[in-house]
């Protein structure tokens, strides 16, 4: 794993056992320096250190890896245990101990899990320390063994750490470009829209007047379209449409309302209407008439020819229902797979306006409601989308 030294260090500081284990470690071997060094082909650097002989080694101080003994820890990955040096078979003649001048020493590799060798766990002293008894090797030991399992642990919380704030800080860059998004292509349909109303106020013959108002259904088609594009960047962007769920009375007017609007650029339809409102409705009114309007959206544009359309609106076991039903052949089994998918569409074989976006988005503010969309088809009795939402908390 190639992480700078300088984040081992870091990540060993955070470890609030290390002290306590260079404590006992120095505590019961009699040694006074202890120390846990990270080790490479190239480095020998202190992450942490007991020092009581004034040894003069610190946090972050490097030795030249090739004078120390941890170079021959990492190669063979077997500890080395001195008790005196002086009179040591292997170690009697040996650079290390003149160097850095110790007589006793003793030093445990830390393996991680992947096999790769941290450092080590050492210590050392000038005077000569009993450390063959069993007992210390193997407590030492278990020690290396609980710092390179808290390692990964470190490292893991670390990598969660740098998760999240990548996200916050792409959740910031998310809500800047959605918020850009939508003035820079609002702001020519509000100027464009402004113009036509300025306009139709002036006498104008029959063309001007077909003309201005194809303008003003562009105008209203453009801002829809706006609207879907930035709803689809909020969901899939990883914010979720946002909802202000309330309880709002009267809410069967404003489906009426919708019902009306969407009649009127299709009256040759049929559109029956079934509420039963009693109380009021536990829900964010504009989205949920933005979900009513294109599940009524696609049953206009994707039932029989001539077919009728039956809307139902009520509340259910507390909650709320709308359902929309068209008549028509049944959606294949693969569509219907698809369906609130983005720009997932019924094949018609005919030319096809919009984004594909309307059901994607109706899912995501059924979703955002804590509710779902439900769609059943058949050949019998058409295709019924069916929004269902839970009642509100006690507490609303």
């Amino acid at each position: 794993m190639d992480r700078p030294v300088e984040a081992d260090i870091r990540t060993i500081a955070r470890m609030s056992a290390v002290p306590t284990i260079l404590r006992i470690i120095s505590e019961a071997t009699n040694l006074r320096f202890a120390a846990v060094a990270r080790v490479t082909e190239t480095s020998w650097t202190a992450c942490a250190v007991l020092d009581r002989i004034d040894f003069g080694l610190r946090v972050g101080g490097a030795l030249e890896v090739t004078t120390t003994l941890c170079s021959e820890i990492r190669s063979s990955r077997d500890p080395i245990i001195i008790e005196r040096a002086s009179r040591d078979i292997v170690y009697c003649n040996h650079p290390t101990p003149r160097m850095y001048g110790f007589e006793s020493y003793i030093a445990v590799p830390i393996i991680r899990r992947s096999g790769e060798v941290f450092g080590t766990v050492c210590a050392l002293d000038p005077l000569p320390a009993k450390l063959l008894d069993g007992k210390i090797p193997n407590m030492v030991k278990l020690y290396a063994d609980l710092i390179a399992a808290q390692l990964e642990v470190e490292e893991q919380l670390e990598d969660s750490r740098a998760a999240l704030a990548i996200a916050a800080e792409t959740g910031a860059l998310r809500e800047q470009f959605i918020a850009v998004l939508g003035h820079d292509l609002r702001n020519p349909v509000f100027s464009i829209d402004a113009g036509v109303r300025l306009l139709s106020r002036t006498p104008r013959d029959e063309r001007e007047t077909l003309i201005l108002s194809q303008m003003r259904q562009s105008s209203a088609r453009m801002s829809e379209l706006i609207d879907n594009i930035l709803d689809f960047a909020r969901g899939r962007l990883g914010g979720g449409i946002p909802v202000e769920r309330r309880m709002v009375h009267d809410f069967g007017s404003t489906l009426a309302r919708i019902v009306s609007e969407l009649q009127s650029s299709h009256r040759d339809r049929g559109i029956d209407v079934t509420m039963d409102f009693r109380g009021p409705v536990y829900c964010d009114p504009n989205r949920v008439a933005q979900l009513f309007s294109n599940l009524l959206a696609n049953a206009l544009a994707h039932g029989a020819a001539g077919g009728r359309i039956a809307v139902t609106a009520r509340e259910s076991q507390g909650g709320l229902l709308v359902a929309v039903t068209n008549e028509g052949p049944a959606i294949p089994l693969q569509v219907m797979q698809r369906l609130f998918k983005p720009y997932a569409r019924v094949p018609t074989g005919e030319p096809q306006a919009g984004l594909g976006l309307g059901l994607y988005i109706a899912a995501e503010i059924a979703r955002a409601h804590d509710g779902a969309i439900d769609v059943v088809s058949t050949e019998e009795h058409g295709t019924t989308f069916t929004f269902r939402s839970p009642p509100p908390p006690s507490s609303a």
